[in-house]
């Protein structure tokens, strides 16, 4: 929902971040590393209690991986590649954290197990919509809006992570959000794709 509503408040800085990482070299690709790399680290710095800096870095990487698709488009080289990359990279950096999380906190495993089940549904169908459906937008494929996008689960990410003593509750709101999410998503195909 903020990705969708809120992208044109932040777009002339990741359009300014894109094109002078363009000036100085970089190519959508190795930002899209840069960004992984940042994400997964997120992953490493939960296991060894630095909070605050795995909030950090993972927020980066979430804008580095803007950024890079800004890039191809500014330059014309939007890819089949760079988007496998893009999504595939995503979902690792969130099951990283999931996994970094579980290996923390191992009470609070089975909440974070069914987190992980709705993430996986959610992007099933949000992947499965993308490739049926012929329409496009601003991305390289047909992007479903919902009710939870990336921001909001670097919300919850982020209160999971600064806040372990409500992490069992803050994980259940954020399945029952991503299950609303796909529950959306579900009824948009079903009207999208008779």
């Amino acid at each position: 929902m903020l990705d969708t509503h809120g992208r044109k408040y932040v777009n002339p800085l990741i359009n300014s971040v894109a094109g002078f990482l363009l000036n100085i070299g970089f190519t959508p690709n190795s930002v899209t590393l840069i960004a992984f790399a940042l994400g997964i680290t997120s992953s490493i710095f939960i296991y060894f209690d630095l909070p605050l800096v795995a909030i950090c870095t993972l927020w980066i990487s979430g804008f580095l991986d803007a950024v890079d698709g800004a890039m191809a488009r500014k330059k014309g080289i939007t890819t089949a590649m760079g988007t496998l990359m893009d999504i595939t990279f995503d979902r690792m950096v969130e099951m990283g954290i999931v996994l970094a999380l579980a290996i923390k906190f191992p009470k609070d495993i089975l909440h974070l197990l069914i987190l992980t089940m709705c993430i996986l549904i959610s992007m099933t169908l949000f992947l499965t919509v993308a490739a049926l459906t012929e329409k496009k937008g601003m991305k390289s494929f047909y992007y479903q809006a919902g009710f939870a996008e990336r921001t909001e689960g670097f919300i919850m990410f982020s209160l999971m992570i600064i806040s372990p003593n409500n992490l069992e509750f803050i994980t259940d709101i954020f399945s029952l959000a991503v299950i609303i999410t796909a529950f959306q998503r579900f009824l948009e195909a079903k009207r999208i794709l008779k």
